[in-house]
């Protein structure tokens, strides 16, 4: 017997009763269209950041030019650890579906190492800019060059951060819908930073280096 008919049964005035699985869809539509809203409005602002480095790229100042400076062999390195960041997320997420916890944690935790060792690579890389006296203010290009791949930078930081607090949600509450809508979000996010930096690479680097 339904819980609707249970209550008139005992002569209890029913106002509403909400179908569950119908709210949980609706809910996790909700939260995923919500989401792709901040992803749009994230796009709008690496599209300006784009725009404004592909007018400033050839304002050297007497500085360095993107060929005097770039290591297109360590980007080639670290490019390839962020792509196969998204490879390890996929798998966390086909295990997530699967309910299989233990394979989820395990391949949330290679993607944030791998997220880390990027953030690594392009800290040394901005530290040995600055060594060398290519700095932020030193043109107009270093300026927009910082901004650019500082701001993916940060977003690949929280999405690392992101990964440390779905893994105690997950610990502390398993495969819950829950946890596995905020697995869906962030995979978004993750494959979306993934995008931004194949244009970085193509946009900044490789043309730059060519």
């Amino acid at each position: 017997m339904r819980k609707h008919d249970v209550l008139k049964s005992k002569n209890i005035p029913v106002f509403y009763v909400a179908d569950e699985q119908s709210f949980n869809s609706d809910h996790h539509d909700g939260t995923r269209l919500g989401f792709w809203i901040y992803l749009m409005s994230d796009c709008l602002m690496f599209a300006v950041l784009f725009v404004t480095y592909a007018v400033l790229a050839k304002n050297y100042a007497a500085g360095p030019a993107p060929i005097d400076i770039f290591n297109l062999k360590d980007i080639l390195i670290s490019t390839f650890i962020l792509l196969f960041s998204s490879v390890s997320y996929s798998l966390a997420m086909l295990a997530s579906e699967n309910i299989r916890k233990n394979a989820t944690i395990f391949f949330l935790l290679i993607t944030a190492f791998l997220g880390i060792v990027f953030i690594v690579m392009e800290v040394n890389e901005f530290a040995h800019l600055v060594i060398v006296g290519a700095t932020p203010q030193r043109s107009a290009f270093l300026s927009s060059f910082f901004t650019l791949v500082g701001v993916h930078g940060l977003h690949v930081f929280f999405g690392i951060l992101w990964i440390f607090v779905l893994l105690v949600q997950i610990l502390k509450h398993g495969l819950i819908p829950a946890n596995r809508r905020r697995m869906m979000c962030l995979s978004m996010f993750w494959h979306f930073l993934d995008l931004i930096w194949i244009c970085v690479f193509s946009f900044v680097y490789l043309i730059g280096v060519i």
